[in-house]
């Protein structure tokens, strides 16, 4: 059986990002040594005009020295974990950075300078890069495929071609990790990891084991690809579509202190479409809905024509056991109390198990950030009346017992 080359999978990969609306460039062009040089060193991995361009098509009412500012702090390392550096760097990406500066009357003036537009994905800068040469001390490395956003490596892409030596998602996975150790600044910003051999393909975070590097096998959610089936260009096209690529990196990503330290935690494709469909379905169910992006007759399911808009009814999601309910809850309530149409809400999480309770108030403690809010918990009827009575947004936990009406 005839299998395609590394190069081969590579020139594929590459035009299917071209198809999603990625600039296409090869390192021995842009980088150091090449004719339209972008960076200064094989040692500088942020692609730094695009950043600056970026931020100041971004940031247009933000005097020079804020946005100055403000890619100072993106460019230079500040914390020594590669993983808490990644942390403060996901921050800052998600939510802007917050900078000081002169306004024209002389008053000190707080800001925010915006690194990505996560609203219209258009306004960024989309560019992948092959054969990516970095270089740390006396460790030289060339990875297969760097995604960039705004001059941000987002995506490390590392792949093998079929049927050679050694060509197995395993050694895919032990590339990554021999990057990370030997230039640890290539994943400041990284949002998420990729290996392939060409037909299997997984995706990661940061700091996941082999086990959790897993398949992504919807596109857009409608219909998933049968076992056995090739995954690449169903992953590439599922994870690095420009919208859900920015989905991904602000609602659908947490870190979670854990027995064994601080880890990354990327959603699943289960838990990232039923999440999108989910909040669609509660904007419309919700009396101020506004109505829903596609219809569910589209894919089976009775049509919201035929729903009342504000029935308060959501709907259900079934999931098995271990299938990640308690974060793919916790993605949900990130999502809405965040959505304009529900204007800051408060959610009462109602449970029939006191275990249950307190596994579901760590799930949102750790993804406070998500919620923008610490989760809070009423031990009695009294407790959640007068939690609900000064409430004003964030998530409540009770035990359904008895007591509660």
């Amino acid at each position: 059986m005839a299998f395609l080359s590394e190069a081969a999978v590579e020139l594929a990969l590459l035009e299917q990002l071209r198809g999603l609306g990625y600039g296409i460039e090869r390192d021995d062009v842009i980088g150091p040594d090449g004719a339209r040089a972008e960076r200064e060193s094989h040692d500088e991995v942020i692609l730094r005009r695009r950043l600056e361009d970026a931020v100041a098509r971004l940031n247009p009412g933000l005097p020079l020295a804020a946005r100055q500012d403000a890619v100072r702090r993106v460019t230079q390392s500040e914390l020594p974990s590669l993983l808490e550096e990644n942390r403060r760097l996901h921050k800052l990406m998600t939510e802007g950075v917050d900078v000081e500066y002169d306004a024209p009357d002389g008053t000190l003036t707080a800001g925010k300078v915006a690194l990505i537009d996560f609203e219209h994905p258009g306004r960024n800068d989309w560019l992948a890069v092959s054969q990516f040469v970095v270089i740390n001390g006396q460790h030289k490395r060339r990875p297969d495929v760097l995604v960039f956003v705004n001059g941000l490596p987002l995506s490390v892409i590392e792949l093998k071609a079929p049927g050679s030596t050694g060509a197995h998602l395993l050694g895919a996975f032990n590339q990554l990790q021999t990057y990370k150790t030997q230039v640890p600044q290539l994943f400041n910003t990284n949002a998420l990891l990729v290996t392939s051999d060409g037909i299997a393909a997984r995706v990661g975070s940061l700091s996941a084991d082999l086990e959790r590097f897993m398949p992504w096998r919807t596109t857009d959610g409608t219909s998933v690809a049968p076992k056995g089936a090739p995954e690449l260009s169903t992953l590439i096209e599922g994870v690095f579509e420009q919208r859900r690529l920015l989905a991904l990196l602000r609602d659908f990503t947490v870190f979670a202190e854990t027995g064994s330290g601080l880890a990354k935690i990327l959603a699943g494709y289960h838990q990232f479409h039923a999440v999108s469909r989910a909040v669609e379905s509660t904007i419309r169910a919700c009396p101020q809905g506004q109505g829903v992006a596609e219809d569910p007759a589209d894919y089976g399911l009775p049509s919201v024509k035929s729903q009342q808009k504000g029935d308060r009814r959501a709907g259900v999601i079934w999931h098995t056991q271990g299938s990640g309910k308690s974060l793919l809850m916790a993605f949900y309530a990130g999502l809405l109390v965040k959505h304009p149409a529900m204007a800051n809400p408060t959610l009462v999480v109602l449970t029939d198990r006191n275990d249950l309770d307190d596994q579901l108030f760590a799930t949102f403690s750790m993804c406070r950030d998500l919620i923008r809010q610490t989760p809070v918990q009423a031990e009695s009827r009294d407790d959640l009346q007068r939690l609900l009575n000064r409430a004003s947004g964030g998530v409540i936990f009770r035990p359904c017992r008895s007591s509660v009406r």
